[in-house]
């Protein structure tokens, strides 16, 4: 977890931090359909294991040595080369290990989402509706005065076994700008129309009543938290996974399905075309859908890029390997960010990436995997 600054011109820009033993964090149109966010274009878990933090490493594993080859197999014969980091910190250069080694790997590795990180303008007020309209429970909150930051962690189980949202709130940023590319969570719910009359009877904001999809049975509605992040409401029966969905748009979709198979071990649980609102969407995730929380990836006809915003950070994965991680992403088209290795002062190991589109995601033993 990464402290967010705010700066004078109203964006906001990565800090740096210290590590410490509890918690660490990131600091980082086309017409809106009546049945959905998809096509509108505006826009961690805890154990001591697991802090997040920016800071530049100084250590580098060959690839050939990180998944198991015979380093002469695929070095050529002037060997590694390596070139200067931002920092002077050393980033290694691809020695040509092949794909089809590293996806072996990506296969067996133990993946799990864990939790996704936001800003947020009023935390108490954020926390309330969370707790009192989507029935999440406050599993812990942090205050770094000396930070000025405070964040919060909630959701519908234990971090250890559940994904969770993580909600930062930056001292005196009351605002943050959501962008076009980010579009909702998705929450299962038992009863969807009952759902609605809390959130309404709290003040909250509906965008979409009850009912069925279009095109399909399944009943939904849509609502908004106090900072205007969009929640789609489906109804299910009882699920281990209730914050079941992370709604983001992408440029090519095919280009970030292959990615997400690829490099983060995804599965392709479903793909839908909706020619008539011209839009596709593709599901993936590590388990059914009805029992794991699934990324939606939503590709909107023509549209080819997506203001980000400030206000969405990043997904937080749980991994066996950071350095094979890291070196399969590599190998797939993502763009590491934050080179693999441990934490100062602690042997827990983090790396972090972007994909295709420049989405965030960061990596972490999982030792609960």
């Amino acid at each position: 977890m990464v402290r967010i600054l705010p700066m004078a011109s109203s964006s906001l820009h990565l800090a740096s931090l210290r590590p410490c033993f509890s918690s660490l964090r990131f600091s980082s149109s086309l017409p809106s359909s009546s049945f959905s966010s998809r096509s509108t274009l505006t826009l961690s878990s805890y154990n001591p294991s697991r802090r997040l933090t920016l800071f530049h490493l100084g250590t580098v594993i060959p690839q050939a040595h990180i998944f198991g080859i015979r380093a002469s197999k695929f070095v050529k014969s002037e060997g590694y080369s390596t070139e200067a980091g931002p920092a002077g910190n050393v980033a290694q250069a691809s020695t040509g290990v092949s794909q089809e080694n590293a996806l072996e790997w990506v296969k067996k590795d133990n993946r799990r989402m864990l939790h996704v990180v936001y800003r947020v303008g009023d935390l108490d007020k954020t926390i309330k509706f969370y707790t009192e309209c989507l029935g999440m429970k406050l599993l812990r909150k942090r205050d770094i005065p000396e930070e000025r930051y405070t964040n919060a962690f909630l959701g519908y189980g234990p971090e250890d076994s559940h994904f969770v949202v993580e909600l930062t709130y930056n001292y005196g940023v009351d605002k943050y700008d959501i962008g076009a590319g980010f579009g909702h969570f998705g929450i299962a719910v038992e009863d969807v129309a009952k759902t609605v009359d809390l959130v309404k009877a709290k003040g909250g904001k509906v965008t979409r009543e009850p009912g069925p999809v279009k095109g399909g049975n399944t009943v939904i509605a849509f609502v908004e938290d106090p900072d205007g992040y969009k929640f789609e409401l489906l109804e299910r029966g009882p699920t281990p996974e209730p914050l079941c969905q992370v709604m983001l748009r992408v440029g090519d979709l095919d280009r970030a399905i292959k990615f997400y198979e690829k490099a983060f071990g995804m599965e392709l649980l479903r793909k839908r075309d909706n020619p008539e609102y011209k839009y596709t969407i593709a599901m993936m995730g590590y388990g059914p859908e009805d029992k794991n929380v699934v990324l939606e990836l939503t590709y909107n006809y023509g549209v080819t890029e997506y203001d980000k915003g400030n206000a969405y950070a990043q997904i937080a994965i749980g991994t066996d390997d950071v350095y094979k991680t890291a070196e399969a992403i590599k190998l797939y088209g993502g763009q590491i960010t934050r080179e693999p290795g441990p934490l100062p002062g602690i042997s827990t190991k983090i790396t972090a990436c972007l994909d295709p589109d420049g989405w965030k995601s960061v990596w972490l033993l999982d030792i609960h995997a």
